[in-house]
């Protein structure tokens, strides 16, 4: 594992968890899994693992330095970030017993799929919309939602703002506020999922390919992502970008597609 990359890498998160609400996990999972492929299969399901506790911090630190004025929107919401916690718990466990490789599978398939929906389907690129639906005072999310978004999110790693921040955008927020409210929602599902991977039974082959693991957490590479998310995290919440909001918005999607690509290229 080459811990000066993956620091570069954390670098990455940081900057994704404030403009993209990412928290790290679509950054994080396939770098640990290209890290940790000396596990095999196992490698998928030490990345979500992984993906879950650099998601906690980075996306409790992101909240704790989000102004108040932001987070208000929120309000109300105690329903959904209990769904979401649940679905989480339930995604996690399932982590646990599917097979890797169409669990990596099912990863590329749902952020292309995302893509698609993205550039297809009117409201997150097209302003018209949304501003009919900002008039409309809107949620985040509808509570009902909670519990699938919930585990699939904690499934495959990825902290659920792949789904929250288009649901925000089309209710009618900012790109700058659906992604920094992306970053709350994210610790409802990171904080459950990490609980479940902390209290699983370690991967066999870890001692043989000498990762260090606490559950299915590889704490090196956890480590080493967080040394270089947190500063930068810290950085850009004091001293945003100015993005355009359409800019903002086409950013978002071509950073899902280098992922989906980074995915597939390391399989």
């Amino acid at each position: 594992m080459d811990v000066v990359m993956l620091t570069g890498v954390g670098l990455l998160t940081g900057v994704t968890t404030v403009l993209f609400g990412f928290g790290g996990g679509f950054v994080a999972v396939p770098v640990v899994v290209w890290a940790d492929a000396a596990l095999g299969g196992d490698a998928m399901r030490v990345a979500t693992a992984t993906s879950a506790l650099v998601m906690v911090v980075n996306a409790g630190f992101a909240t704790a330095v989000t102004p108040r004025r932001v987070l208000v929107a929120l309000r109300g919401s105690r329903p959904l970030l209990l769904l979401l916690s649940a679905g989480a718990v339930a995604g996690a466990l399932a982590t646990r017993l599917a097979p890797a490789g169409p669990t990596r599978w099912a990863f590329v398939a749902y952020v292309a799929l995302t893509v698609a929906d993205l550039l297809l389907r009117p409201g997150f690129l097209r302003t018209a919309a949304r501003a009919r639906a900002a008039a409309e005072a809107p949620r985040p999310l509808p509570a009902v939602l909670g519990a699938p978004v919930g585990a699939v999110a904690a499934f495959l790693g990825v902290g659920g703002s792949v789904m929250t921040v288009p649901a925000m955008r089309r209710a009618g927020h900012t790109m700058h506020t659906a992604t920094a409210l992306a970053n709350p929602l994210t610790l409802a599902i990171a904080l459950p999922a990490t609980a479940v991977s902390l209290g699983a039974a370690a991967v066999p082959a870890a001692i043989d390919a000498h990762v260090h693991l606490v559950g299915l957490i590889d704490v090196r590479a956890a480590s080493a992502l967080l040394l270089g998310a947190l500063p930068v995290i810290a950085v850009l919440r004091r001293r945003p970008p100015r993005i355009p909001d359409r800019a903002h918005a086409w950013a978002y999607i071509g950073l899902l597609i280098a992922v989906t690509a980074a995915m597939v290229g390391s399989a």
